[in-house]
């Protein structure tokens, strides 16, 4: 038997092997499971909202490891404690996260102010993002104060991530004829900053270059906020450069939006869009593990590819079914 009451209280009290009881209930695909976890959630919510969430993308090769890495270090030897979980829709693939290997973080998760979690495997992108959401309220609960959202993969991926986050980084690198390649992927205009990583050594001034270019591309769009001028920055994580102006960009945004109420409102928004994703995803489900539905979807679909049959009059068919329970 689930002892929810325990665990909710081990979250609270910031015991690892609570934490961690919580996110697997949250991640297991049983029934029962999801039931308790949303009982979870229910106590833990009270006790979330209060973190900064930040989302990181950026192009392979980009050095988002090492970048996550300096950044988490710099935050718990200020006294935060840091979670950093992902979004990671091609771990299906793979059979894990980039993550999900943390050598590649060696010294921060030795570090006990941070927790690193990576993306169930096998999952799609709706999936994993909606574990993703609920782990961060449980870590939120569990006193972290600053929690990493870090996307593998593009574009649907980042949106996803941008939705759930207050601040959205994107990594770059300085390689010519690549520092637009952004805007071609509608990424640039999710970003509430750029960073310009691996401006170290004989690569600083191209990395300054890409930094400017950047910066023009911005004045061409229209801003994500109007209380924000998103800017343009380099770094290089290697040596830990950048890391600390990276994160008073986060700090000064936090500061701005929260001034003018659009911070409120945003969070706000996530948390009523975020119900009709969870809506419109378990009506899918219901609709599709329909006895009746399955076992007609076939001949239905088939006709559809056929011609013999209007996607809309399918549609109807299936939903006139549906209905008739």
């Amino acid at each position: 038997m689930i002892k929810l009451h325990e665990i909710a209280a081990g979250v609270q009290q910031g015991n690892i092997r609570a934490l961690a009881k919580a996110i697997t209930l949250i991640e297991s695909r049983n029934i029962d499971h999801s039931v308790a976890a949303t009982t979870l959630l229910d106590d833990l919510l009270p006790h979330t909202g209060k973190s900064i969430r930040v989302g990181i993308s950026g192009v392979p090769g980009v050095g988002k490891s090492t970048f996550i890495e300096a950044l988490g270090l710099y935050l718990t030897g200020r006294g935060h404690k840091v979670a950093i979980l992902a979004v990671d829709p091609s771990s299906q693939l793979s059979g894990g996260s980039i993550l999900g290997d943390k050598t590649r973080m060696e010294e921060l998760s030795r570090d006990p102010n941070a927790f690193i979690r990576p993306s169930p495997s096998g999952d799609n992108l709706g999936g994993v993002a909606r574990k993703t959401r609920e782990t961060m309220l449980v870590c939120e609960a569990a006193g972290y104060d600053v929690i990493i959202v870090e996307t593998v993969g593009v574009g649907q991926s980042e949106i996803t991530v941008a939705s759930m986050v207050d601040f959205f980084m994107l990594l770059q690198l300085a390689n010519a004829g690549d520092e637009l390649q952004g805007i071609k992927k509608g990424v640039m205009e999710i970003a509430d900053a750029i960073v310009i990583n691996k401006a170290e050594g004989d690569n600083r001034p191209r990395a300054e270059l890409a930094r400017q270019q950047y910066a023009n591309a911005l004045h061409m769009l229209r801003p994500k906020s109007a209380n924000w001028q998103v800017p343009t920055l380099l770094c290089s994580a290697l040596h830990n450069d950048g890391i600390a102006a990276a994160w008073e960009q986060v700090l000064a945004h936090r500061k701005v939006v929260t001034a003018s109420g659009e911070f409120e409102k945003k969070r706000r928004l996530q948390n009523t869009d975020w119900m009709w994703t969870l809506l419109m995803n378990d009506l899918k489900d219901l609709f599709m593990r329909d006895p009746k539905i399955a076992a007609m979807l076939g001949a239905v679909q088939t006709a559809v590819a056929q011609g013999t049959t209007t996607p809309s009059a399918a549609a109807r068919r299936l939903l006139d079914v549906f209905k008739r329970h």
